[in-house]
């Protein structure tokens, strides 16, 4: 049987959405995988959006389709993707996820392998408790929490700045936005997908 992966992410810069594409490539590599990218709505106002030229990079994944509370049922595993808002998902995220309340009475995602991965401004900014303080709603939803182990050589990777965390991927993009996923980020990030995929494959 085929295994449903499902990537859930917000990204304001397009940074969460190239490390999404990154963890699709990941999880396609394991084979008889299915894997969906999706965006959570957006909160803002269209004047805000444009003022802060969210706009304009957004529309490099305009065309991909919305989460719902109700399609997260179908997936074997979810990978969640979130910039880092003082160090917590963003309100967007928060949004989407406070609208899961039906699946949580019916135990719709009891089971079900969880990951995440961020993007912070700065080296510090708070990748870490991101990813570990979104953990909470997957362990109340009953979900298998998965990150990235150890064995992801880029993980120890000492020689340039990078992202990268046990808890699961993350990348820098600047205090101007301007900095790119790196390579390395992109390949702990495929390593997710891939790691993630081949539990849900072995769970389901």
């Amino acid at each position: 049987m085929t295994t449903k992966i499902q990537i859930v992410f917000y990204s304001s810069y397009g940074h969460i959405y190239k490390m999404a594409e990154a963890i699709a490539a990941g999880a396609r590599s394991v084979g008889d995988v299915e894997v969906t990218l999706l965006q959570v709505p957006e909160l803002m106002p269209e004047d805000v959006l444009v003022k802060s030229g969210i706009k304009g990079y957004r529309a490099a994944f305009a065309s991909i389709p919305y989460a719902t509370p109700e399609k997260l049922g179908e997936a074997d595993a979810i990978i969640f993707g979130t910039p880092t808002r003082f160090g917590n998902m963003c309100s967007q995220m928060r949004n989407f996820l406070d609208q899961t309340g039906g699946l949580w009475m019916s135990g719709g995602l009891i089971g079900k392998v969880g990951s995440v991965f961020t993007s912070t401004a700065s080296q510090h900014g708070g990748q870490e408790t991101t990813i570990t303080s979104f953990h909470t709603t997957l362990l109340h939803h009953g979900m298998v929490i998965v990150g990235d182990p150890y064995s992801e050589q880029g993980l120890v990777n000492t020689t340039e700045i990078s992202g990268g965390t046990p808890y699961g991927s993350s990348t820098l993009a600047g205090p101007d936005g301007s900095r790119q996923p790196s390579e390395n980020e992109l390949q702990i990030a495929r390593f997710q997908g891939e790691h993630v995929a081949g539990i849900a494959k072995r769970l389901k």
